[in-house]
């Protein structure tokens, strides 16, 4: 995977703080604001991929629901 980019789909968690699931690899973590968030997310492609396999680029998409009354 060298060189390549992985994508997190970031949402906010019902309970408060953040969730980030990666799109294409078995990663998911956790966290109570976004700067941790990311720090998070560092540690876990880290954890997951070997020192030569990690991506150069990771994308974190925020995905937020907002309802409008009518």
């Amino acid at each position: 995977m060298s060189g390549s980019e992985l994508m997190f789909i970031v949402e906010e968690a019902p309970e408060g703080g953040y969730i980030a699931r990666s799109l294409g690899e078995a990663i998911f973590t956790e966290a109570d604001d976004l700067a941790e968030l990311r720090e998070m997310v560092r540690d876990a492609v880290a954890c997951h991929f070997g020192e030569g396999d990690r991506p150069q680029v990771v994308r974190l998409h925020v995905v937020r629901d907002e309802l409008l009354a009518m």
